[in-house]
């Protein structure tokens, strides 16, 4: 899951840079969008994380909020 996040975000950087000399396609400002919201959706977790005895409020914080994780990392999300 790691991997395909990273794979997202190399992606984006590429999408961004391609942006600078032409209009993106609507699909690309799409996958732009996704995957920022997916950067901003990793940041309440890893302060979570961060926190004393994150590792074990991450899980449960998961478990309430599912949409807390980037949707790399959802499992019921078929490509």
């Amino acid at each position: 899951m790691l991997l395909k996040e990273i794979k997202q975000s190399k992606e984006l950087v590429q999408l961004i840079g391609k942006s600078t000399t032409q209009d993106l396609s609507d699909e690309e400002k799409e996958k732009v969008k996704n995957q920022l919201l997916d950067i901003f959706k990793s940041i309440p977790a890893l302060a979570i994380f961060l926190l004393p005895g994150g590792a074990i409020l991450l899980p449960l914080a998961i478990k309430y909020i599912p949409n807390l994780l980037p949707s790399a990392f959802n499992e019921d999300e078929e490509e």
